[in-house]
């Protein structure tokens, strides 16, 4: 496993070009851009403003940057760098911005949630889609690109309004049976729109692409409902995760509950591996060094290492008593991911922020459980394999596999703090981002 060197970046803006040729970073108005493999500059580009949001075109032609308090998005060519495009949302204000799946269409969203703008780079042209709602998730598109979803408000009401992305003409417009939509997503497969409530109410719809409602989900009532959501890669599975500190998985056919996960502060099963993070000081003895090591290698050696322990169940996890009386209390299923293979369930349940769980979807029964010493920031599937990185805000690096658990230092000096990481389309590298630097860590190929 090897480390560049670190580069400067604002907003933890790093991102990789969807053919893994490039990689962007922001440096405040700056935008740079590199070979994804050698980290040399191909393009430098500055905006208006200080960049809040970046985003690749799907043919990794274009990349967009937002400048919300400006209400400015700037658009740059790869192939022709002295192209460029501005749009200015005036006095409408700007609050979110991205590509549609052709990359040749972007859509605003304006301030107050007033309308959708959508603009053509192609033709110029502008479209209108009125009442977008303001929420968490409220633009989805199928992921061939055919439709977009769009969840609205009007009337006291919600709404969800499918699109064709070829032309932009309306294909279906129905009211979702929802007290106050929270976000929509579609299944990788396209066929099915998942619709869920605010925390308030516990409550899932799901639709076909003609509007249907093919199913509705409750798990209770009387208490905080629906955290978040992830589809299985195959669209066979539908993970709920919830307030009540448990992952329901809900099954395609009938769109039942096959099962839930519980995530107890005790575990148990001796079937399950606990991987806990120790920390092993450094062995090497000042004394014994007959010369001044270079600060580098000062950090290196002297700063604490950790490894993985295996102990014996019943393990207890460190659990954080939630603040009942507080907004957005810190418990429930927080991060779900599957893996790409489909055979592993990720997730960490906010009252014990040190853990990850990792569930065997097969066989629908707890695998693994991973302890860190700090809290864990992010957890990404590589897009190859069922291997699981994650970071906990300090300075290394950690990765499991069904072959295994292993810590990883960030060489370098100073103090990296990854607070999150974004893999590489191939699986052989992964940007590292901290607030104010980056690196790119590149593992071996099997």
């Amino acid at each position: 496993m090897n480390f560049s060197e670190p580069f400067k970046l604002s907003g933890l803006l790093g991102r990789f070009s969807p053919d893994g040729k490039c990689l962007a970073s922001c440096v405040q108005y700056r935008l740079v851009v590199r070979d994804a493999n050698t980290l040399q500059v191909l393009q430098l580009y500055t905006c208006l403003d200080l960049i809040q949001y970046i985003e690749w075109s799907s043919d990794s032609l274009f990349i967009l940057c937002a400048m919300y308090k400006r209400g400015i998005v700037q658009v740059w060519s790869l192939e022709q760098p002295d192209w460029h495009c501005k749009i200015d949302e005036g006095s409408a204000g700007l609050v979110a911005s991205c590509w549609s799946p052709d990359g040749r269409h972007i859509l605003n969203t304006t301030e107050f949630h007033l309308r959708i703008t959508v603009w053509s780079l192609c033709t110029k042209s502008v479209s209108y889609i009125k009442y977008p709602k303001a929420c968490q998730q409220g633009i989805a598109f199928t992921k061939d690109g055919r439709y977009m979803a769009v969840a609205e408000r009007r009337d006291c009401k919600d709404f969800i309004s499918i699109f064709v992305c070829s032309d932009w003409q309306l294909l279906r417009h129905f009211d979702s049976e929802t007290q106050d939509l929270f976000g929509i997503e579609w299944a990788p497969n396209g066929c099915v729109l998942a619709a869920w409530d605010s925390c308030l109410e516990y409550k899932i719809l799901l639709y076909s692409l003609d509007g249907r409602l093919l199913s509705t989900y409750r798990a209770y009532e009387w208490s905080l409902g629906i955290k978040s959501i992830a589809w299985s890669p195959s669209s066979q599975f539908l993970a709920i995760g919830s307030y009540d500190e448990k992952v329901r998985i809900l099954n395609h056919v009938t769109w039942k509950k096959i099962t839930e996960f519980e995530h107890p502060v005790t575990v148990a099963n001796a079937k399950t591996i606990v991987y806990k993070e120790v920390e092993k000081s450094p062995s090497v003895e000042t004394e014994r060094l007959s010369f001044p090591p270079a600060r580098a290698l000062t950090s290196s050696l002297f700063s604490t290492q950790s490894k993985y322990d295996i102990p014996q169940v019943p393990v207890s996890l460190q659990y954080i008593k939630p603040v009942a009386d507080r907004a957005n209390p810190k418990m429930g299923i927080g991060m779900l991911a599957f893996s790409p293979d489909n055979c592993f369930l990720a997730t960490k349940n906010d009252n014990i922020p040190n853990a990850v769980w990792i569930w065997d979807v097969q066989k629908l029964k707890l695998f693994v459980v991973l302890e860190q010493l700090c809290a864990v920031q992010c957890f990404r599937w590589d897009p190859r394999q069922p291997r699981l990185a994650l970071c906990t805000g300090n300075s290394k690096l950690y990765l499991w596999s069904p072959a295994g658990c292993v810590s990883v230092q960030v060489p370098g000096e100073g103090d990296f703090q990854i607070v999150s990481l974004s893999w590489h389309s191939s699986g052989d590298s992964m940007a590292l981002l901290s607030k104010d630097n980056f690196c790119v860590c590149y593992l071996e190929k099997r």
